[in-house]
């Protein structure tokens, strides 16, 4: 089954979501070790997200008296 594509608000506050269900300490090892699993793959997308944000703000930044050009956000 494909996955929801989540935007980044969602997907940092599931990943807080199963931090906290993980911190609890009442996880079995295997249900944490799938939350672990899910978490890492969100943290991922979340930072390919900041990256492609980080590197249009560059670009504005870098040509401060050019006209900003609006390109579409590179989510992967």
């Amino acid at each position: 089954m494909a996955e929801e594509k989540q935007n980044f608000e969602d997907s940092l506050r599931k990943l807080e979501q199963l931090v906290s269900e993980m911190e609890s300490g009442q996880l079995p090892l295997d249900e944490m070790m799938r939350r672990f699993e899910e978490g890492q793959k969100l943290a991922a997308s979340c930072t390919r997200e900041l990256d492609a944000i980080r590197r249009r703000i560059e670009k504005v930044v870098s040509a401060p008296n050019d006209p900003p050009q609006i390109e579409p956000l590179e989510i992967l």
